[in-house]
């Protein structure tokens, strides 16, 4: 009782053997996590980085690559694997489906990193014209790697961000989205991506994307990561808004803490690899709400860790992950 009144309890965990060493900290307390703080994904990122796809097969055992969409992402993010991913996709058949399913995720984010960040209309023609060709490229590997293995969720949540970027329409996505939801209904990272594809910037309109997280966090049972999805939603109008105190209501900071309390501060909460990204997002969006007691509890089992994600609609992430921390 006292612990949950005074901030503990939920952050109590078992010592992980995985765990990564403590890293050096910046002057501020903070440190970038790496490899989802797991020695065992530090390994296969590794292997990964060599170019050595037997050693990737052997450090991908503990995971489950069709549905583990964090540990598919530090492959995503890891430049070079374009390079030599192609040759296991055409050489290893017994294994292709895990090669497609690697490359076409590669080629999703190769294709944003050619198209930069920029506003639509600063893109050049020839960054759009590689911007394309790579989402083509990952669009006919990831429905190849979801017909040989359909039972993966992973290929149909990628495939809703390479729709995105193409702009396939509604038919199409929402197709997308009915395969990934029917294969894990309470998948959180389907659920963030289709909060993106409801945003007004993406066609959707003001208050629908609020309106499906609140509907997934009502289905999610009690300590279940998808109370994610809630902070997102906030995060998300946040960057629709002109206002940028546009979060800062009661009824909102209310919101969150009830969300973080439903998902990642319960009891039943699973401390999984990459589990310090669940605890951003919501250090995120309930500092942005000026949220100022759960946001302690948050930022105090963060203990410096900072995730690039979601912190990147910041023009200075790392600088507004520290200033939230020290005011935590």
């Amino acid at each position: 009782m006292f612990g949950r009144l005074f901030g503990r309890g939920a952050e109590r965990r078992a010592a992980d053997p995985h765990a990564l060493p403590a890293p050096r900290r910046q002057k501020n307390g903070m440190y970038t996590l790496r490899a989802l703080g797991d020695a065992r994904v530090l390994a296969l990122v590794e292997a990964a980085g060599a170019g050595d796809w037997e050693v990737v097969k052997a450090a991908l055992a503990p995971f489950d690559l069709g549905r583990d969409h964090q540990v598919l992402g530090e492959l995503a993010d890891l430049d070079g694997i374009q390079d030599w991913i192609g040759r296991a996709v055409e050489e290893d058949k017994e294994h292709r489906a895990t090669a497609l399913l690697i490359s076409g995720t590669r080629h999703i984010s190769w294709g944003w990193e050619a198209r930069t960040t920029a506003r639509a209309v600063n893109v050049t023609q020839d960054q759009w014209r590689v911007f394309h060709e790579r989402l083509r490229t990952a669009e006919e590997q990831l429905l190849e790697a979801a017909e040989l293995r359909p039972e993966w969720v992973t290929p149909w949540r990628r495939l809703l961000t390479s729709g995105r970027g193409m702009s396939l329409g509604p038919a199409v996505t929402e197709t997308r989205l009915d395969a990934a939801l029917g294969r894990a209904p309470l998948d959180l990272e389907t659920h963030v991506e289709w909060v993106s594809q409801l945003q007004p910037r993406w066609g959707g309109e003001p208050g629908q994307a609020l309106a499906f997280a609140r509907d997934a966090l009502a289905r999610a049972p009690q300590g279940h990561r998808l109370g994610c999805v809630i902070a997102m939603a906030h995060i998300e109008d946040w960057v629709e808004s002109d206002q940028g105190d546009c979060l800062e209501t009661p009824e909102i900071q209310a919101e969150l803490r009830e969300a973080a309390d439903h998902s990642i501060l319960h009891p039943s909460y699973t401390w999984r690899p990459g589990w310090q990204q669940d605890f951003n997002m919501f250090a995120m969006a309930l500092s942005l709400a000026g949220e100022r007691h759960t946001v302690r509890r948050v930022f105090r089992t963060l203990d410096g860790a900072y995730t690039t994600w979601p912190w990147t609609y910041f023009a200075e992430p790392e600088q507004q992950f520290a200033r939230h921390h020290r005011r935590a």
